[in-house]
């Protein structure tokens, strides 16, 4: 679970988000709990399938650029 401002060596599955901001303006304001990850995308438990390099996202009133994520999960939490 998400706790710390250092997002690249977090767990992100579990964490309930907003996005504050995104190309496709349509998104902003969505909010969800992410129930999977990928290399590009975000699941949410509402359906939505969000690019993480196209959005930015608020976690515990910690906002993250999601070009800082655009990795393997397993991976981003190893370095």
């Amino acid at each position: 679970m998400f706790k710390s401002k250092n997002a690249k060596k977090e767990e992100l599955i579990g964490s309930k988000i907003e996005v504050v901001n995104a190309d496709n303006k349509s998104l902003i304001g969505i909010k969800g709990k992410i129930i999977d990850e990928t290399k590009n995308m975000l699941i949410l438990d509402t359906g939505k399938k969000l690019i993480k390099t196209q959005v930015k996202i608020k976690i515990n009133e910690i906002t993250i650029d999601g070009k800082q994520l655009a990795s393997r999960p397993e991976d981003r939490i190893k370095k």
